[in-house]
């Protein structure tokens, strides 16, 4: 299997994150990289300012950069990362799979679970790019950090250590350090189930229940998921590296996280709305979450209440009570 080094990269998606990755992976000047979006007048600002404003404020887009709104835009590219929403990954591989070249490996990027078939993202796209490999992109990482240069480590994820190494490489760069998995599922789950717990911090914080309550909530958080992951096919050490603990422990302390300020907005009783264009992944993460335990039968109390208080069956102070009544289990 040859290297990916030279060839080039697509990022499709021109949010906050798929930018940020397109900017600090052009930046480093190793391959030629494109960021492919939808909308043709946002694509030829970036191409002309240099800036996208909207997402990513005062951060300066390298001059090495490509813009395009033509899916033609990413035949190319040894490497294609999607960047957009989870739920909108299976639209995008039925746009952009005939573009694809013969030899190309899709990472998704997304942090989160199909809701409608309950099935891993790289399920979804392999059974969509049947002849394509598959990995992920996951961990802890804000698009400003990343886009700014600073330090930041995630994790790629493939069905091949060899595979995983080969991509990570490819996309590491001095500021921003891809560590190799083959553990796609643990990795993924651990992306998907951080942001049903930062809500669940967010819950914690607009409460006002303090910073005790916050660390345990992170540590049996991380208990459940890992359940889950293992029951699943995972590794639990999986779980206890950046794409788990690292994660969960980022987007649950920072007001960065979108899904920690979703769980401050339901403590403060504004019960902010759900709808198709949401990009709280963790509030969609939830049910789907909640239905796996159901199916494994895996203890997961934190992110069964989220789904509840969510669903508007439950209330966030009975859900405290009963999480505190439990019967004690051996840790």
């Amino acid at each position: 299997m040859g290297t990916n080094e030279g060839k080039q990269i697509a990022i499709i998606g021109a949010g906050a994150f798929g930018t940020a990755l397109a900017a600090v992976i052009a930046l480093e000047g190793r391959a030629a990289v494109t960021l492919v979006g939808r909308d043709p007048a946002l694509m030829a600002d970036l191409a002309n300012d240099r800036m996208h404003n909207a997402a990513l404020p005062g951060v300066y887009l390298p001059d090495n950069l490509a813009f395009s709104f033509e899916p033609e835009a990413i035949a190319g590219a040894g490497l294609v990362l999607f960047a957009m929403p989870s739920q909108a990954q299976a639209d995008a591989a039925a746009s952009y799979g005939p573009y694809l070249a013969a030899d190309a490996t899709v990472v998704t990027c997304a942090k989160g679970i199909d809701r409608q078939s309950t099935r891993l993202l790289t399920e979804v796209l392999e059974e969509r790019l049947p002849h394509h490999p598959v990995a992920v992109l996951s961990g802890p990482g804000f698009a400003m950090d990343i886009a700014r240069g600073l330090p930041t480590a995630m994790v790629l994820a493939a069905g091949s250590a060899e595979r995983a190494e080969e991509a990570a490489l490819s996309l590491s760069t001095r500021t921003f350090r891809l560590y190799a998995s083959a553990d796609r599922t643990g990795v993924q789950l651990g992306g998907a189930l951080k942001n049903v717990l930062a809500i669940a911090c967010g819950m914690v914080e607009g409460r006002g229940l303090g910073e005790s309550a916050r660390a345990a909530l992170i540590s049996r958080g991380l208990a459940e998921m890992s359940r889950l992951a293992v029951a699943m096919g995972g590794s639990a050490e999986t779980l206890r590296g950046l794409s788990g603990l690292g994660d969960l422990v980022l987007t649950g302390t920072s007001h960065q996280s979108r899904n920690l300020r979703y769980g401050l907005a339901l403590a403060r009783g504004e019960g902010p709305g759900l709808d198709g264009s949401s990009l709280v992944e963790g509030a969609f993460a939830a049910a789907v979450a909640a239905r796996l335990a159901e199916h494994y039968r895996i203890d997961m109390p934190i992110t069964q209440a989220v789904a509840a208080i969510i669903d508007g069956s439950l209330n966030i102070d009975r859900a405290v009570e009963d999480l505190m009544t439990r019967p004690l289990t051996t840790e």
